[in-house]
């Protein structure tokens, strides 16, 4: 993936890269540093409320950028691609979408999946609800996301005994990307890292995604604010402004630089 192409979206590279060819990616990655220790290959995603948090926080900023590879897990994010760019972004890589299309690979290719994060609950329902729908699909380990920081290095060491080909972690941002931040040298036996926001209430049943005429229209950040108001309305109006003044700023300054 690191010889994809990016496009520049706010202060972000964001990968010009489709569903299938990133699913098949994470397997071959996956399987690649198998067992090689050192490094995982570090994935993560940005949508409009990551590019105002990159735009507003220069902290939060650098951490984003310390991945390898970022997708576009927003609509508005791949159509300002599309109106910005004579190469646009294929579409949207929702990590809600992607995890499926991995664990249909990993469950023929033998690559364990490892679930970190949400309640005890939702963690457990979700592991089972993925075993269920891919027969063979291994995991390595789980553990639920309600932990302090006095304990995050026997979680790491637990991670690495449990030697995992792609640990998902879901804490939301920005929590799950400072604990990779803190930890990614240290997690010598795992092959990739997926940020992963709110991906196990999905799994697990306790939130629904958007009907799909919805999700291919783009409109599932419509059906999700629909579903909580109080919360994502907050969060789509003061973000999205913000994500949109960054996007185009940024591109207007790489067409300056081309004249």
């Amino acid at each position: 993936m690191t010889e994809w192409p990016t496009n520049r979206l706010g202060s972000l590279p964001i990968v010009r890269a489709g569903m299938e060819d990133s699913a098949d990616a994470f397997v071959r990655l996956a399987l690649e540093r198998r067992g090689a220790g050192g490094r995982p290959f570090y994935s993560t995603s940005a949508n409009g409320q990551v590019i105002a948090l990159c735009e507003q926080d220069s902290s939060f900023r650098t951490m984003t950028r310390q991945a390898d590879q970022i997708h576009a897990d927003g609509m508005s994010v791949v159509l300002f691609s599309k109106l910005s760019s004579t190469n646009p972004l294929p579409e949207r890589v929702a990590t809600t979408d992607l995890v499926h299309a991995v664990a249909a690979r990993a469950a023929t290719a033998g690559v364990s999946f490892y679930f970190l994060g949400a309640s005890e609950e939702v963690n457990a329902r979700a592991v089972e609800n993925m075993a269920k729908a891919y027969p063979g699909l291994h995991f390595a380990g789980r553990r639920n996301g309600y932990f302090d920081r006095a304990e995050e290095d026997a979680i790491v060491e637990a991670i690495n005994a449990a030697a995992p080909d792609i640990l998902w972690i879901g804490f939301g941002v920005p929590l799950e990307q400072q604990f990779v931040v803190r930890n990614i040298d240290r997690l010598h036996n795992v092959g990739l890292i997926k940020t992963s926001g709110g991906l196990f209430d999905f799994l697990a049943g306790s939130k629904s995604r958007a009907p799909q005429w919805m999700q291919k229209l783009g409109l599932e950040w419509l059906y999700r604010m629909l579903l909580e108001p109080r919360r994502l309305a907050i969060r789509y109006l003061t973000s999205n402004p913000v994500a949109i003044y960054a996007m185009l700023r940024h591109s207007l300054r790489a067409m300056g630089k081309r004249n």
